[in-house]
């Protein structure tokens, strides 16, 4: 039964990549994982990401921006903002400001929630150890046991020094590939966990970059668990020459920021 739920579901996919507008996330086809991509600091990401929470209803929420520890602190009844704020020590993680994410836990009050934060000891770890030990799971079921090939390590290892300006020593860059595998693979390894607990659906709140099909947390989802039904949705702030490498992606307005290369220069 459960095969041809599965395969039901597949059924009403998208078949290919596809652009769409804010009013679709209301109704998106069905799937057991969700990944909602974002660009960390854009408002308007966060507004479509609350509206398509909202039609989903998953069952449970996957956060890149919180360890398991942060996750399992939220108690059943959702505090208010700058409660949930001070509980999960937000001001201190770094990422965005919290009143950007908050409504992303009150459009599925009920959810529950779990954390993929790749703590800083462990990427620390990633920079000299092989990623199977640090990830200290079932690393081959996510494919961190096996190294990439030379041509896809030198493409993400192009990607990784395009995405911090060109200014990192070029003998950096296979450390941050390995940690962006990683991070994939420990997002993979929270969707499938709180999928297994809660029957999903299960929404993963993530960076567009992890949320891609080709390279990113999608991938190690659907090597480890193939039976499952994936949707992913990216997030930009600028039009595609072709196809993005997501599912369904939407193109926003930007973000007003200052130049992040002016902090290599």
């Amino acid at each position: 039964m459960r095969i041809l739920l599965t395969l039901a579901a597949l059924a009403v996919l998208p078949a290919r990549a596809e652009q769409i507008e804010p009013p679709t996330l209301t109704d998106l086809p069905p799937a057991d994982v969700v990944f909602l991509g974002e660009v960390h600091d854009n408002p308007l990401h966060h507004a479509n990401q609350t509206r398509a929470i909202a039609a989903l209803n998953p069952a449970a929420l996957v956060f890149e921006m919180l360890t398991g520890e942060q996750a399992e602190q939220i108690p059943a009844t959702l505090p208010d903002a700058e409660a949930l704020a001070a509980l999960l020590d937000w001001d201190a993680s770094g990422w965005p400001d919290f009143a950007m994410y908050y409504p992303l836990f009150t459009a599925a009050p009920d959810a529950a929630v779990f954390g993929a934060a790749l703590p800083r000891e462990q990427a620390r770890a990633a920079m000299g150890q092989p990623l199977a030990e640090v990830f200290g799971g079932d690393a081959a079921r996510f494919g961190l046991d096996t190294a990439l090939s030379p041509e896809d390590q030198s493409a993400r290892e192009a990607m990784q020094d395009d995405a911090h300006c060109n200014a990192l020593p070029p003998e950096m860059l296979p450390a941050f590939v390995a940690i962006q595998r990683l991070r994939d693979a420990m997002l993979a390894e929270a969707a499938l966990r709180a999928h297994a607990q809660t029957g999903g659906p299960v929404v993963v709140i993530t960076g567009t970059g992890h949320a891609r099909n080709d390279l990113g947390a999608p991938a190690k989802l659907a090597r480890a668990a193939p039976d499952l039904a994936l949707l992913s949705i990216g997030q930009y702030e600028a039009p595609f020459a072709g196809p993005a490498p997501h599912d369904l992606w939407l193109v926003t307005e930007a973000q007003p920021r200052p130049d992040p290369c002016d902090a290599f220069r």
